[in-house]
């Protein structure tokens, strides 16, 4: 007769429940990523196109208006002025549009379109400049770093919580080893193409802080509207917000960063 502790099974430990759905989206959603990513041109814009869309289609509904879609063919028209008008003129596009959609759903629904169009106009210039694919690697290293290192020192160590009232989940630990972990890939990506590791390390730290203020700032939004998920579109992560706060806070940063160097040179030198 068996044990009764051989057929009871023992409770999955609440640090690391989500971990296999967190992995099975990664495992599915990654390679895309890292392909468009190489590949640049056509598939690296049809990615960012999907992606703002997406994201203005959820913000559309976080925010209330009656055909939530028409938010994301905002966010689409921003990613074809960009295309077709280069960054200055994208920019342009998203201070038009951000207006009109403020004008005609509300304040709250039309800062949805900087939120995610800044960070799509950024993205296609910087994936296209000179030593684009270089900067954008970099960043996805930095930015992905960022979320499993905070997601392992968090659960690993745990400690002080960072800003329970925004973010319960979140702890000092966990930032810093996010922090720690994203600048040390990224120091090691730059030595590995041959540049100094310092300046790529400093990099690295500033573009890992900002993901985390991003994060941050679509945690105290999910709160304000008393949601804990953007929406439901990737298991185990939420919402395309909840899963590109990240990039859409440290994207703008390291297009300026590039922008400081020129072409033809990484952001971090």
């Amino acid at each position: 007769m068996r044990a009764l502790s051989d057929t009871v099974p023992k409770p999955v430990d609440p640090r690391w429940s989500d971990l296999r759905t967190r992995l099975a989206s990664a495992l599915v959603l990654g390679p895309v990523a890292i392909f468009c990513v190489w590949y640049g041109g056509w598939a690296w814009a049809a990615l960012l196109l999907v992606a703002m869309a997406g994201l203005g289609g959820e913000w559309g509904r976080l925010a209330g208006i009656r055909h939530p879609y028409l938010l994301g063919v905002t966010l689409g028209l921003v990613w074809l002025g960009a295309l077709l008008l280069g960054p200055l003129g994208g920019l342009m596009c998203l201070v038009v549009l951000w207006a009109g959609a403020a004008l005609s759903w509300g304040g709250f629904a039309g800062y949805g379109v900087p939120y995610a169009g800044l960070a799509g106009v950024a993205l296609l210039w910087l994936r296209a400049r000179p030593g684009g694919l270089a900067d954008t690697v970099f960043l996805v290293l930095v930015v992905w770093g960022t979320d499993i290192g905070a997601y392992l020192a968090g659960r690993l160590i745990g400690g002080p919580k960072l800003a329970p009232r925004i973010s319960p989940g979140k702890t000092w630990a966990g930032s810093a080893g996010g922090l720690v972990i994203a600048a040390a890939i990224g120091a090691a990506f730059a030595a590995a193409l041959g540049g100094g590791w310092e300046a790529a390390f400093a990099a690295g730290v500033v573009l890992s802080f900002v993901a985390q203020a991003g994060d941050l700032l679509e945690s105290a939004i999910k709160r304000k509207l008393g949601v804990k998920d953007s929406g439901r579109t990737i298991p185990g992560h939420g919402g395309l917000f909840d899963r590109l706060d990240g990039f859409l806070a440290a994207a703008p940063v390291a297009a300026l960063l590039a922008l400081c160097v020129q072409g033809g040179v990484t952001l971090w030198q």
